[in-house]
This record gives structure tokens, C-alpha cells and sequence, in this order.
């Protein structure tokens, strides 16, 4: 198949384009524009140009490897016989009202996947929201505003477009960007066991994050899963209405437990919800792996860290007793009111801070450290000594931040910049530190 095509395309043609804002192949096409090589709007219909690009009347008169297929499902297995006569190695077909739909759907969908076969093309669908790769401008979608996702490190791959879709607008405004989104839907014949060895290779993914409904290649899945050395987390959603999950994306009625025995056996993570998804995804591509499961919080207000610990213990999590070497350290640092066992409490951000976490972090008993402290302008994150801590330690750091977005936001970066993953709530800094220790039991 030209799943290559797919990642890495040097020519991108777009199928049903349209000058008609509003229409299917009018988002597309503001989209694909992005792209640094060649697009072409492809409408006998068409004339004059769209967002600049002269219309073509098939795709035979492009050099397209990777054609958008912006045209109702009756039409498509047509196009995609079109493509392949063209040379085209990938297509994504958006269209709806294939196997998930009825009996004609199914006979269609099964029409091109035999044509696919028979041209060897890589089919991204269908049903499905399309793929973006932001660091190459690609953007294969009909999504507004997927044109400006900004490069990041964690790749969401998404049975539902309508998950793929929340999941990449929420890193974005959260400010972490996307490695790269792709929306399987029916998966004629792409499927996770084809995306998941191609994004292990991309130096760009430090962690891919699964939305599953459920495949009928399972055990294809588990070998690519077995063969993975990039961290990934799913989320298997689907395992209760299993007529509504038909009519979505066709897929089988599979246990949910299946795939928690494949992911957890492997070091992956099953995750609850999209938040989840992305905030385990973000803490396992971000960190080291630690060398043990203990963990010692340092605070700088009590309330949120009595939430950290209390979610912690709940999860069978290990707080280790402090070296005497560290409350001696701790002792010099602290007011006599404040808490130095673990978890360590300093009462509010003082100057002293970065100081704590550094006793607290080169503790041999620690392995992990998570951190809460609120903002204050006067004195903003301890961004010094943590760089030197990086520098001396392989051990996950993980920070709970809280202030005002416009004043943190530059310390936060440099601490992301730093490797250092950064929540903006006390449950959010808890379950990432969770995710951490379940990833080495």
C-alpha cells in the first residue's frame, strides 16, 4: 500500500474542490493550501481558481500521490478508480454512508477496498475527518482551523473524527500542539496496525495517544503494539451500546478488557477520557522512565497537595520516608510551621522553593517528584534550578501550575521546554504522576 503516500506525499489533489465557501471541498482546499508542494483543486465543474489554484478537470492531470476525495459516497468508488489509474498511492475519502450505514454501504465499501487492492492504494476511511501532520503542512482535512494546529509531540490516531478532532483543539489550546492526527473511521484498509509502526519511526511522536472503537485486525494490533518503542496510551470507548458504535464506524463488538491486556502488558496505559488520553500521552512522551514507583510531592499550598496525596493513595501509590540527609536540607530551608515529611508543604511560595523541590528531587528514596505551586509575580518558577536538576537527574518532574494564563505561560513553556510536563490542576498533576508509576508495575 502507499501509506508513505499517505505521511509523506509530495503532491496533494483534491477531489470535488469548491470555490462555494462553506462546501466540503472548499474546507479542504483551505486547508491543503498549506501544503508546500503542489495542490490541485480537481472539478470539471469548476472555473478559474480556488485560494489561488487553477482547477483541473481530472485527476489524471495532476502528479498527485495523495487525493482528498471530496465527493458523495455513490461517486467514490469511481474516484478511487480514478486515482489509481492516475498513479495516486493514498486517498482520504470524508464521505459517510458506507459499511457503518446499511447493505448498499457495505457492498460499496467492499467495492473499494477491492479496487484499492488492485491499485495498491492506501485508503484513509472512510467516514472519516481526514489526518494532519502539521510539522510537514499537511493538512488533509475538512476541519476549520486545523491550518493552524501547531507542531507538538503527541500523535492522536482516532477511530471517531469527532474524537481526533476534540483531542487535537484541546493540546492546541492548551498550548502543547499535535505530532500529527489521524481520523481511521472505517478503516477500508488502514488501520492501526498500518499508522502505529510508521509514527514509532517519526523522531517528531514522543507518544501516541488511541482512540478505539474496535478492529477486526486485533491481533495485528497486538503485535504492532508489542513491536512499539514509543510510549502509547488508548482509550476504548464503544463497549456498551454496541448498535450505536455499528452505525458510527462499522466497527466489532470487542471486550474492553482485550485491549487493556494488550496495552498494559506492553507498558502502555488505558486511559478514561479524551483528557486522560492526552494528559498520559503528554506525561509519557515528556519524561524519563523512572526507576521505581515512589513519588514525593512538594507543595506550596496545602489544600491541593492533601488532594494530590489523597488521589495517590487511592491508587496504591508509595510515599517514601525522606533521607535524613534531605530533612537537613529541609530543616534550613523551611518555617517551623510549614510540612517537611512527604508530601512537603511550604505554606506559599517562597524564594526558597526551587531549593525544596531540589532536596526533595535528589533524594535517593524518590523516584518521581510532583510539584503545586501558584503563581506569584514577584517570583514565578523556580525555572533555574529545575534546568540544573535536568541536567544532573533522570527523574520525572511533574508541576501543577495555577495563576493568571498570560503571566505563567512563559515559565511554564521554558519548563516544557526543560522536559518538565506541566498540569493546570491538582487532579490532572496527580493522575499524570499515576500514569508514571503504573507505566514500570
Amino acid at each position: 500500500m502507499g501509506i508513505s503516500d499517505l505521511l509523506d506525499p509530495s503532491g496533494i489533489a483534491v477531489i470535488g474542490a469548491s470555490a462555494t465557501p462553506g462546501k466540503l471541498g472548499n474546507d479542504a482546499m483551505a486547508n491543503a493550501k498549506e501544503f508546500d508542494g503542489p495542490v490541485y483543486p480537481v472539478n470539471p465543474k469548476g472555473e478559474g481558481e480556488v485560494y489561488g489554484y487553477e482547477f483541473v478537470d481530472s485527476v489524471a492531470d495532476t502528479d498527485a500521490d495523495l487525493a482528498l476525495c471530496c465527493v458523495p459516497a455513490p461517486a467514490t468508488p469511481g474516484v478511487i478508480e480514478d486515482c489509481g489509474k492516475a498513479g495516486v498511492g493514498a486517498a482520504v475519502v470524508f464521505a459517510g454512508g458506507f459499511a457503518e450505514a446499511d447493505e448498499d454501504g457495505k457492498q460499496r465499501q467492499a467495492e473499494i477496498r477491492q479496487i484499492a487492492e488492485e491499485y495498491d492504494i492506501a485508503v484513509l476511511g472512510p467516514n472519516t475527518a481526514g489526518h494532519i501532520i502539521p510539522h510537514k503542512n499537511i493538512f488533509s482535512s475538512f476541519v476549520p482551523g486545523f491550518d493552524e494546529i501547531e507542531t507538538g509531540e503527541v500523535a492522536i490516531v482516532a477511530q471517531s473524527g469527532g474524537v481526533g478532532v476534540t483531542s487535537t483543539f484541546q493540546l492546541e489550546r492548551e498550548g502543547y500542539g499535535i505530532s500529527g492526527m489521524y481520523g481511521l473511521g472505517n478503516r477500508v484498509n488502514t488501520d492501526f496496525d498500518d499508522v502505529i509502526p510508521m509514527l514509532d519511526e517519526d523522531p517528531q511522536t514522543k507518544a501516541i495517544g488511541l482512540h478505539i472503537e474496535g478492529t477486526s485486525e486485533i491481533d495485528q494490533f497486538e503485535t504492532v503494539v508489542e513491536d512499539a518503542d514509543t510510549p502509547i496510551v488508548a482509550l476504548k470507548s464503544g463497549n456498551r451500546m454496541h448498535e450505536f458504535v455499528q452505525s458510527h464506524t462499522a466497527a466489532p463488538n470487542q471486550d474492553y478488557e482485550r485491549y487493556e491486556e494488550i496495552l498494559t502488558n506492553n507498558g502502555g496505559v488505558m486511559a478514561d477520557s479524551v483528557t486522560e488520553l492526552l494528559d498520559a500521552s503528554r506525561v509519557l512522551g515528556k519524561s524519563p522512565v523512572p526507576d521505581g514507583p515512589n513519588v514525593g510531592i512538594v507543595t506550596a499550598q496545602a489544600g491541593p497537595g492533601i488532594m494530590m496525596a489523597d488521589y495517590l493513595a487511592d491508587q496504591g501509590v508509595n510515599f517514601p520516608e525522606l533521607t535524613d540527609e534531605t530533612h537537613e536540607k529541609l530543616d534550613d530551608l523551611l518555617l517551623g510551621f510549614t510540612y517537611d515529611q512527604n508530601p512537603v508543604d511550604t505554606g506559599r511560595p517562597m524564594p526558597q522553593f526551587g531549593e525544596v523541590i531540589d532536596a526533595v528531587a535528589r533524594d535517593d528514596n524518590v523516584d518521581i517528584v510532583l510539584v503545586y505551586e501558584i503563581f506569584e509575580h514577584s517570583l514565578g518558577y523556580p525555572v533555574e534550578e529545575l534546568e540544573q536538576l535536568r541536567e544532573d537527574l533522570d527523574k520525572p518532574i511533574v508541576f501543577t501550575v495555577a495563576g493568571p494564563y498570560d503571566a505563567l505561560e512563559p515559565d511554564r513553556k521554558r519548563m516544557e521546554d526543560l522536559g518538565i510536563p506541566t498540569f493546570d490542576a491538582p487532579e490532572r498533576g496527580a493522575y499524570a504522576t499515576s500514569v508514571l508509576v503504573d507505566s514500570i508495575r
